[in-house]
């Protein structure tokens, strides 16, 4: 029997909100760290303005928009960013 215990796994500390009408995506940093160099890229058809490495705290969004056709099936976003101790996350987002 393994008696060592496991590390809690990280949550991921977004929360996205939509508004598809009007292309617009807001990814809100709900976690209670901020987060440093995020950046935001895009894959498939869609298209978007380059995203430069940010700061993120808690409690505030980043707003991007999006465009593009049938973006559900052609198109997906990559979110990166790193915690106060240096290691780096991804979370892909698909629409």
């Amino acid at each position: 029997m393994n008696t060592r215990a496991h590390p809690q796994a990280y949550r991921v500390p977004f929360r996205l909100e939509r508004e598809p009408a009007l292309n617009v995506y807001r990814i809100i940093n709900a976690g209670d760290e901020p987060v440093h160099g995020l950046t935001l890229t895009l894959h498939g058809a869609g298209l978007m303005r380059a995203s430069i490495p940010s700061l993120l705290p808690p409690k505030h969004a980043l707003e991007v928009t999006v465009m593009g056709h049938d973006l559900p099936r052609n198109t997906i976003l990559v979110v990166r960013w790193f915690r106060p101790d240096g290691v780096e996350y991804l979370w892909r987002v698909s629409f």
